[in-house]
């Protein structure tokens, strides 16, 4: 799972032992050498749902990481993008390593449960980053999603079909979360992450509650489950407000730093 360039089980061991943000200030230089970080068809599949649905100005990438989903509104924007993070390390790994290109890119650092930016964005994407709040929190995520995006805004994620129940996958992530649970009832700083508290049937009523039209799209890249359902989908969240145009020019490239 762990290329060789990724983080030893001592670095892990501290990691976990760390608060969310210092955490991921630790594991910043190896995350893109560990299974964390959004597999790239992943990335793929998501830009080609987006490009298909409509062309945008300005985008966000919200708890951007080391800029994986940068490099997908880079190829999505055509004026614009940015990427906010809380972890300083994250942020410096991402300014380094974004490509050449495309529309400017700037990098701020800040909480995603209080964005400091205005209404001034047509697109907000996030990977992997949900399992760091709790079901508590996401009325107040989805409320700031929505303050920074403009009418007609649109708000995507892919969500992975849980694993069925007895299956290896699901004991795995049901001990994980469980091991995860102890830690925090035990130790200080807490370290929020669990795999298996982002339920879509509560994502799509507190998307709703927030004022969001919500849409999903499967993602046919991924096939589907034995029961005919999706292996992933495509959140498509969308304000009310003037509808984005149809998509008249081509993609971009991955963009470059602003910051």
């Amino acid at each position: 799972m762990f290329s060789p360039e990724g983080p030893s089980l001592r670095e892990l061991a501290v990691q976990a032992l760390s608060s969310v943000e210092r955490g991921y200030d630790l594991l910043a230089p190896k995350f893109d050498h560990t299974p964390f970080r959004t597999p790239d068809p992943v990335l793929d599949a998501v830009g080609s749902a987006l490009r298909r649905t409509a062309t945008f100005d300005a985008g966000l990438d919200l708890c951007c990481g080391t800029g994986a989903g940068v490099g997908v509104l880079a190829g999505l924007c055509r004026e614009r993008v940015t990427g906010v993070d809380f972890s300083a390390g994250m942020l410096d790994v991402a300014r380094r390593r974004a490509q050449p290109g495309g529309p400017p890119v700037s990098w701020v650092r800040a909480d995603a449960r209080a964005l400091p930016f205005a209404p001034a964005f047509d697109l907000v994407v996030s990977f992997g980053a949900f399992g760091h709040f709790l079901p508590r929190e996401l009325p107040g995520l989805f409320a700031q999603v929505r303050s920074v995006l403009r009418p007609g805004g649109c708000f995507a994620f892919p969500l992975v079909a849980p694993p069925r129940p007895g299956s290896l996958g699901y004991w795995m992530l049901l001990g994980f979360d469980t091991v995860m649970r102890v830690r925090n009832a035990l130790w200080r700083p807490r370290f929020v992450m669990y795999y298996r508290a982002f339920r879509l049937d509560d994502v799509r009523r507190e998307l709703t509650r927030a004022g969001f039209r919500v849409g999903l799209q499967p993602l046919p890249e991924f096939g589907r489950r034995q029961d005919g359902s999706p292996r992933v989908r495509l959140v498509v969240a969308r304000l009310p407000g003037q509808p984005a145009p149809s998509p008249t020019v081509p993609a971009g490239r991955p963009g470059t730093v602003n910051s």
